[in-house]
């Protein structure tokens, strides 16, 4: 991307909370690899995203039968008064990056992603976070719908399965995406 795109562009990282990168299959090596990218799209024009999910105390806007969120909420803590589901120190949110939270498992539901995107006139999202076969495939699916043209960072990714996880980046990412790695795409924003 030439820089004059990359102002129709943002990074979205997804669910890097102290809470969930451990738990679920990240580590500090991932959001190395993050806060670079992240470093590169600010250098670049490119808007940074940070996506959290978290609930309010006693968690109202889960219904009985969202198995996902029963079973997660019921091992884990993801109120938003718990500073855990919080952006991750290692990936850092500066003054000009965006943070929203959202209630389910997609960057759009439950949040005002999809507004904030169109208001700044982003057309293009480069996805990661943890899960793969949670917050980066869900969104990936939504985002296609909306006709947001996407890329996925392969090595910005991580999942507690990894045959899951594999087969989401050689399978299925590849038809609605551009997958890269992020040194290949932090390459590709000076170009």
């Amino acid at each position: 991307m030439a820089d004059s795109e990359n102002t129709g562009a943002a990074l979205l990282l997804m669910d890097l909370m102290p809470l969930t990168v451990p738990a679920f299959g990240g580590d500090d090596a991932l959001l190395g690899r993050l806060a670079d990218a992240a470093a590169a799209a600010r250098a670049h024009g490119v808007a940074v995203v940070h996506v959290r999910v978290a609930f309010r105390p006693g968690y109202p806007e889960l219904g009985a039968r969202n198995k996902i969120f029963a079973a997660a909420t019921s091992a884990l803590d993801f109120t938003e008064a718990n500073p855990d589901t919080g952006v991750h120190p290692l990936v850092g949110v500066r003054p000009e990056d965006l943070v929203v939270t959202k209630r389910r498992v997609s960057a759009f539901a439950g949040s005002d992603l999809d507004m904030l995107l169109r208001a700044r006139g982003v057309h293009i999202l480069v996805l990661a976070g943890v899960t793969t076969s949670g917050v980066v495939l869900s969104t990936l699916r939504q985002a296609a719908d909306l006709d947001y043209g996407l890329v996925v960072l392969a090595d910005g990714c991580a999942d507690p399965d990894d045959e899951v996880h594999r087969l989401l980046l050689a399978k299925v990412f590849p038809a609605h995406a551009d997958v890269l790695t992020t040194a290949d795409w932090a390459a590709s924003l000076g170009g």
